[in-house]
Parts: C-alpha cells; sequence; structure tokens
C-alpha cells in the first residue's frame, strides 16, 4: 500500500467500459498512480490494471461503505467514470461521502452528445450563414439541419485536415456542379474523400475516384525548413485507414487507384470501370465535375497533377486546389496562380476559403 500513499490515486469505475479503458492509457501515459474497480465477479479488464478492488453494484446498501473504505485504503482523490448512472450517483452525493475527491469529468450524456450538438450548431450557422458565391447557377436545394449535421458529424469522425470553412464551400459548389465523376487527387485518411462523396451522393453529381499512391516514396514534399518530410508516418497504415473510413459509403459510388496520378490518368482515360477487392466495381462517366487536387504539394508535383487533369474538367465544373495557402511552402499556390493566368479566359470563378483555391469553368 506505500506506493499509493506516494501519490494521489485515480479510481476508475466501472473499470471495463471503453471509455474508461481509453481514460487508462491516458492516466498511465501522464504518470497517475491509476486503480481500477468493478463490480462483476469477474471482469477481463482487471489484467489491464496496475491494482485493482471490487466494488458493491451502486444499487445496494453496501456500496457507500465499500467506496469509503476504498478512498482511505487507496488514498484516492478523483473518480472517473464514464457511467451515467454512477456518474450521477457520485455527482448527488460524493461531497457527502467523501468531500475530499472529485470527479473528474463531467457528465458522460453530455460527453457523448457534444458532438452532436457541434454538428447541429455547424449546421444551424451553414444554413442561416450559407457561402454566397457571385456565379449564375441557380444552385440546387439546399440540404436539411439533420442532413447537413449528418454529414459535418461523419466527416469529423475521419482524422484529417479538411476545414470547416471547407467544408462549408464543398457544399456550396456541390449545389452548382454540373454532374460527371468527383476525382480527388490525394486522399491519405479520407476525410475530404467521405465530404465529396457524400455531397455528390446528395446531389446527385456522380461518383468519386480517390487517386493515391500511399506510398513513402511519394511522400516527400520538399518543404522548405523539412518539417513536414521528417514526421514518421505509415503510408501503408494510412491506405487501411482510407479503406476502414470509406467502406461503408462505397456500394458502387466510389473506388480508388493506388498509384501516382499521372499513371492514374492513363488508366482513367483507357478503363471506365475500376474493380477493387474492397470496395468492388464502381462505372465512372469518363468526364470530371469536381476535381480535388491535394497530392504531393511540391511545385513540380502539383503544377503536373493540375495541368494533367484539368482538361478533363468539364465547362461548369470545379477544380478545387487544397492547401493554396500553405504554411511549408508554395507548391500548390504558384501552380494554382499560373493556372489562373494561363486560363483566366475559361475560369468564371475563383475564390479561397479554408486553405483551398476553388476555381469555378466557365461554360
Amino acid at each position: 500500500m506505500g506506493d499509493f500513499a506516494e501519490k494521489n490515486t485515480i479510481l476508475i469505475f466501472p473499470a471495463g467500459m471503453p471509455r474508461s479503458l481509453e481514460y487508462l492509457d491516458r492516466a498511465l501515459r501522464e504518470g497517475r498512480n491509476v486503480i481500477g474497480a468493478s463490480s462483476l465477479a469477474h471482469d477481463p479488464s482487471r489484467e489491464r490494471y496496475p491494482a485493482w478492488l471490487h466494488l458493491p453494484y451502486i444499487t445496494t446498501l453496501q456500496f457507500n461503505d465499500a467506496l469509503i473504505q476504498a478512498i482511505a485504503d487507496f488514498n484516492i482523490g478523483e473518480i472517473y467514470t464514464p457511467n451515467l448512472v454512477v456518474w450521477n450517483y457520485l455527482n448527488l452525493r460524493l461531497k457527502e461521502l467523501a468531500p475530499e475527491v472529485a470527479l473528474v469529468n463531467s457528465s458522460p450524456i453530455d460527453t457523448e452528445l457534444s458532438p452532436y450538438r457541434k454538428a447541429q450548431q455547424f449546421s444551424q450557422s451553414l444554413i442561416e450563414q450559407p457561402v454566397l458565391l457571385a456565379s449564375g447557377d441557380v444552385p440546387k436545394a439546399a440540404m436539411s439541419l439533420i442532413e447537413i449535421a449528418s454529414l459535418f458529424r461523419h466527416a469529423e469522425l475521419i482524422p484529417g485536415m479538411c476545414s470547416h470553412d471547407k467544408i462549408k464551400a464543398l457544399y456550396e459548389i456541390s449545389r452548382r456542379s454540373p454532374t460527371g465523376d468527383v476525382v480527388e487527387i490525394g486522399s491519405w485518411w479520407g476525410k475530404s474523400a467521405f465530404v465529396l462523396a457524400r455531397l455528390a451522393c446528395c446531389y446527385g453529381i456522380g461518383k468519386l475516384l480517390c487517386i493515391d499512391p500511399w506510398s513513402n516514396e511519394h511522400l516527400i514534399q520538399g518543404d522548405e525548413n523539412g518539417l513536414v518530410d521528417s514526421v514518421p508516418i505509415s503510408a501503408d497504415e494510412a491506405f487501411t485507414v482510407f479503406k476502414i473510413n470509406l467502406l461503408p459509403y462505397a456500394n458502387g459510388k466510389l473506388n480508388y487507384l493506388r498509384m501516382p496520378s499521372v499513371t492514374a490518368l492513363e488508366h482513367y482515360l483507357k478503363h471506365p470501370i475500376v474493380q477493387t477487392a474492397t470496395f468492388g466495381e464502381t462505372v465512372y462517366a469518363s468526364h470530371i465535375a469536381i476535381l480535388h487536387i491535394d497530392g504531393n504539394h511540391s511545385y513540380s508535383n502539383a503544377s503536373a497533377d493540375i495541368t494533367s487533369w484539368s482538361n478533363l474538367v468539364i465547362p461548369g465544373g470545379w477544380i478545387i486546389i487544397d492547401d493554396y495557402i500553405w504554411p511549408y511552402g508554395d507548391g500548390p499556390k504558384k501552380a494554382g496562380d499560373e493556372f489562373l493566368e494561363k486560363n483566366y479566359h475559361k475560369c468564371a470563378l475563383s475564390f479561397v476559403m479554408g486553405d483551398a483555391l476553388f476555381i469555378k469553368l466557365s461554360y
């Protein structure tokens, strides 16, 4: 018991819940003294904890006395519980039972529902303050509050860098897009791919094709200070994460080519059908309504992606150059500016939102 006298101990109860195990890992990384507790006769999570105790069910008369004794025996100063009933009970009674002990987490109800409330707030703000585009196109009907909230919530579950402003812009251009394929160069974990796929489905634009070599060799960006290139990361793992994230939304509506964009272009021009073991078969239109370029950010690669693919975007279609504003270099910006300068006569509209450049081609 000497180990527990040296440091304040945190009790995690019930110890086997998924949120409990997440908190356990974090507490151990921070060097906290942790003890797990359960009311089960046998709890498989017991092996995960450095120390353990049994507590009666909170519904029994013995619970209060057992908790007070455990607090004294193990120098418990804090309690974490993701259980709604246990949290509510302790929130009401803990000051009476052990005034020196604190609940470290807020209401589990608030914790679980907070992302959904945030999604509804995002949806409401988009409906009340839409992105106004100087476009002659008559936009398609706005999505409902629930549809936008669902889009935002599911996007937030996928790791990656697709800002809220960029999602708003993608939503608005999708309302003004012709029909055709949606092609994304550089998908990584699949965050923006999901947004594009969902919007393409809602607005009947077309099917999504994700192009990415998912190769560490092709990750070298040549950023000015080498900060990006020095990040240790696994392209193979990113590819697996991408497939996990996008599989539920495939159903013939999206697929991928694991190859560099120039090689993928040859495949796209010759083969309108893409077949993969994970997503099955997808039939493409062979012309592009929305082109999202987020591949390698070196100037040479960004320029090659734009030059190679932009001619396939149909009149009235959109080209998006991600990271046009990029703190680690100016490759995408230089490539985007050159495209605008050379093709100003066929660009109906261009604007920057989030960190991306959006270009609408003339009819």
